[in-house]
């Protein structure tokens, strides 16, 4: 399953891949505390769906973020100057399961909503 949002606010590529795995819980309340940091790329954290090992990597355009030990397999990326909005920032997450528990779906269409609030205000301008 796939995920979109759009934070209609200019952004740099740089300030984007400047967002650290141990600053997420600054910018999306979904991802509730850091448990360890081990660098700007690893982290281990407490989220909404409970305890998980994040990594970072930046790719073109943005920063992709990744829950590797997650049964859903959730990535999420904050990418600029591409389509669909190229002026903007897409927040895109996605799942490896077609369908899920509709509670669960909710939760992740949450998430990329709270991505794009931490975004227009201001979290990679």
């Amino acid at each position: 399953m796939e995920f979109f949002a759009i934070a209609r606010v200019p952004a740099s590529v740089e300030r984007l891949q400047q967002i650290g795995a141990g600053l997420l819980p600054q910018l999306c309340p979904s991802i509730e505390r850091i448990v360890t940091v081990h660098d700007d790329d690893r982290a281990r954290a407490w989220t909404v769906w409970g305890e998980f090992d994040i990594l970072r990597q930046r790719i073109n355009g943005g920063v992709r973020f990744t829950l590797p030990d997650c049964a859903n397999a959730l990535t999420w990326t904050l990418t600029t100057g591409h389509p669909p909005a190229p002026e903007a920032v897409v927040i895109h997450a996605t799942i490896n399961r077609p369908e899920q528990d509709p509670d669960f779906v909710e939760t992740i269409r949450e998430f990329v909503e709270e991505w794009r609030k931490a975004i227009e205000h201001g979290a990679a301008t």
